[in-house]
C-alpha cells in the first residue's frame, strides 16, 4: 500500500492486538509511526508490568519503521499514588535502548497554560525518534503547542497536534504510509488522509475500530 499522485489515499484498519501484529508484519517500507500508546488504565496490567510492556511497545514501534524514517510519540504522563510517571522519560529511553535517538522533543496544552490541572496532566509529549533521520535545525514546529485542535475522543491527541506529526512524517521522513499500531478512533489516519498519505492502523477494540475506518477531518482543521 503505497499514496498516489493519481488516485485518493487508503486507509487499512486492522481489528487485532497490536503488540502481535507488529511482531508478525514486521518492517513496512516506506512508512512512518506516529501513535500514543495506551495507559496503564488501559491495558488491564499493575504498574510495574504496565511499565515493562510500554518499553517494549516502544521498541516494537520503532522497529517497525525504516532506519531512515521516524517514529513519532503523544504521550501524556500519569500520575500514581502520589507519584508521576514520566512517559516521554519512558519513550526516550526505550528508543535509545532500540538503537534510535531524539530528532525533537515538543509539547501540547491540553489546557490553558497556567490552569490548575489537580493531578490531572495538562500537557503532552510530542516526541520524534529515528535510528539515521536527522532534523533539520529549522522546523515548522513550535516548542510548544498551545492548539492541539479538535478531539474526536477524550484520550485523541488532537487533530491539529497530529498534523504538525503528519506534516514531518511526509516532508522530512518521506512517508508514503502513516501507521498507527494504537489507532484508537482513527485521529491520525483520518489526518493522514486528508495530508495525502495513504493511513494503516491497529486497534483492539472493535467499536473504535469501525470509528477509525469513518472518521473524516476537514480541511480547515488542519
Amino acid at each position: 500500500m503505497s499514496a498516489s499522485t493519481d488516485r485518493s489515499p487508503q486507509r487499512e484498519v486492522h481489528c487485532a492486538d497490536a503488540i502481535s501484529w507488529m511482531q508478525a508484519r514486521g518492517r513496512m517500507a516506506g512508512a512512518c509511526a506516529v501513535t500514543s500508546l495506551p495507559d496503564v488504565s488501559e491495558v488491564g496490567l499493575a504498574l510495574p508490568a504496565w511499565r515493562e510492556w510500554f518499553l517494549a511497545a516502544v521498541q516494537l514501534v520503532v522497529a517497525a519503521v525504516p532506519d531512515d524514517s521516524a517514529a513519532i510519540f503523544f504521550q501524556s504522563d500519569i500520575k500514581r499514588d502520589g507519584c508521576w510517571i514520566d512517559k516521554g522519560a519512558l519513550v526516550m529511553s526505550a528508543a535509545e535502548a532500540a538503537g534510535a535517538r531524539v530528532l525533537f522533543h515538543k509539547l501540547i496544552c491540553r489546557r490553558p497554560p497556567g490552569t490548575l490541572t489537580l493531578g490531572r496532566p495538562g500537557y503532552t509529549h510530542l516526541i520524534a525518534v529515528s535510528r539515521t533521520l536527522r532534523c533539520p535545525d529549522v522546523l515548522p514546529i513550535p516548542d510548544i503547542i498551545t492548539d492541539a485542535g479538535r478531539q474526536p475522543w477524550v484520550r485523541a491527541m488532537g487533530v491539529r497536534a497530529a498534523a504538525h506529526a503528519v506534516r514531518f512524517a511526509r516532508d522530512q521522513a518521506g512517508a508514503k504510509i502513516i501507521f498507527d499500531p494504537f489507532c484508537g478512533v482513527g485521529t491520525v489516519l483520518a489526518v493522514a488522509n486528508r495530508l495525502g498519505l495513504d493511513a494503516l492502523g491497529v486497534e483492539k477494540a472493535k467499536k473504535r475500530c469501525e470509528q477509525s475506518r469513518q472518521l473524516v477531518v476537514t480541511p480547515g482543521e488542519v
